[in-house]
This record gives C-alpha cells, structure tokens and sequence, in this order.
C-alpha cells in the first residue's frame, strides 16, 4: 500500500510528519526534497487576479500563433 503524508525536512535532516502514522510493522519509505524557489507575497496575492486576465478568451486568441499547428 503506498500512502503520501505531508511533511518537512530540517536542515539537520530530521522529518517531521504532517499528521500522525500508525503502522502494524516497520515500512520503509521515501523522501523527496522539494525545494522551492523564494516567491515574494505580492505574487502569490495577485496569482488569483492574474488568473482571471489570463483564461480571458482575447487572450488565447492574442497567443495562437505560439500554439503548435493542429
């Protein structure tokens, strides 16, 4: 059974679960380091009003040419 949880890892290499894990027996499992780019607040604010510009469809139309030929 695969199961993914949440969680971080220190930069002294200690994990800390998102949620608590009961297991019946020892399991082995993998860590994957994702390490994200510093965004500033101010991107992450206006992502939702950007959003709403960028799926208008003037936009796409604007874009086509960028589009594989179909």
């Amino acid at each position: 059974m695969l199961k993914s949880i949440k969680a971080t890892v220190g930069t002294d290499g200690e994990v800390h679960l998102g949620e608590p894990v009961h297991l019946s027996r020892p399991c082995r499992a993998i860590v994957t380091i994702i390490q994200e780019a510093d965004v500033p607040d101010t991107a992450i604010l206006s992502e939702e009003s950007l959003a709403e510009d960028w799926d208008r469809l003037e936009e796409d139309e604007a874009w086509s040419h960028l589009q594989p030929a179909q």
